[in-house]
């Protein structure tokens, strides 16, 4: 059976006509559904009772359970798992900023790249996520928290290139005017480098942002940390995010994560400073969340700050992201993880 969340104006109208009803009756149901975020028919009351029947019997809405929510003491995070139709769990994430309420989401259950840091790889892939299930990630916690969404960061459980069409449905409703009406400019979407999805995703010319995941700044040294690496080489990924920045204008954010004593160094610092010398783009230094599954710890705070100050001399932007929900496992995969250990 189709699914109507995720569906464009455009697809609904053309569904909403094959049914026999009038064109504005598809306007109506596409502001329920993304802008009201009510997911019954029953409470449609705009709709003919006839129409919500039908509805109901052809087209039955797709939803994701709340499971689990875990709130930060800290900072006022919060992390839900949500659970999906066929049994799957993914995570999702909202944090507060001086801007606005970000939401991070995942496009996959589980994830096949397996990033040595990662817990969202340490199950492998289950499958893709449909655009609405990406959507009710969102939808869901603001619902739940009644915080109005400003930002939505698709750097959750999975790869978003894996599962490219899926991404650009979601954010074409994402950033509809008669739902959410997120901007692009408000949406990131993170790769682990997958050389062919960001030049696709920089023909696209949308005004979203593009996020790498570098964290080494040697081939040899990102081999070891990302099976990934194996594949694409760091000038191969370069080359496409000099790509895509001709093509859309937008600076490309490099995101490393910083691991005590591997990729900390101030000849690493360097190094970096040499690769993106002269791109527009900015680098943010992660304090790695240690995992229990793996041997590797955080970088030291001053350790942190030194090669910050370097990238700076260097004329490198670039920013230390801020800790947040350290006390409820916010990190990619640990709390699906260990509620699938439970």
């Amino acid at each position: 059976m189709a699914d109507l969340l995720s569906l464009n104006i455009k697809e609904l109208n053309s569904a909403i006509e094959q049914m026999g009803e009038k064109k504005f009756r598809a306007k109506q149901l596409y502001d329920w559904l993304h802008n009201k975020l009510v997911w019954d028919y029953g409470e449609m009351n705009n709709l003919p009772k006839e129409l919500r029947r039908k509805l109901s019997k052809e087209y039955p809405l797709p939803y994701i359970e709340e499971v689990q929510r875990l709130q930060s003491k800290l900072d006022g995070t919060n992390k839900f798992l949500f659970k999906l139709k066929d049994d799957n769990i993914i995570e999702s994430v909202i944090m507060q900023y001086k801007h606005g309420n970000s939401v991070c989401i995942s496009s996959q259950a589980g994830c096949r790249m397996g990033c040595y840091f990662c817990a969202s790889a340490l199950g492998g892939l289950v499958r893709n996520l449909e655009p609405s299930e990406m959507l009710l990630q969102v939808y869901n916690i603001q619902r739940i928290t009644g915080k109005r969404v400003s930002h939505v960061v698709v750097m959750g459980t999975g790869e978003p290139f894996d599962n490219f069409d899926n991404l650009l449905k979601f954010m074409e409703i994402l950033n509809s005017e008669q739902g959410l009406n997120i901007s692009g400019r408000n949406v990131t979407v993170s790769t682990c480098g997958l050389v062919e999805g960001i030049r696709k995703f920089a023909d696209r010319k949308l005004s979203a942002t593009l996020a790498i995941s570098l964290h080494a700044p040697t081939d040899d040294m990102r081999r070891r940390l990302m099976p990934v690496a194996n594949r694409y080489s760091i000038e191969d990924i370069l080359e496409a995010c000099r790509y895509f920045i001709e093509k859309t204008g937008r600076r490309v954010t490099f995101e490393y994560s910083m691991v005590q004593g591997y990729n900390d160094s101030e000849e690493h610092a360097k190094m970096l400073s040499d690769l993106l010398k002269g791109m527009l783009c900015h680098v943010n230094l992660i304090p790695v969340n240690p995992i229990k599954e793996r041997d590797y710890k955080q970088s030291e705070p001053e350790r942190i700050e030194r090669f910050r100050s370097i990238l700076e001399k260097n004329h490198v932007n670039v920013t230390v992201r801020r800790t947040l929900g350290a006390d409820i496992n916010s990190s990619c995969g640990q709390l699906r993880r260990s509620y699938a250990d439970r």
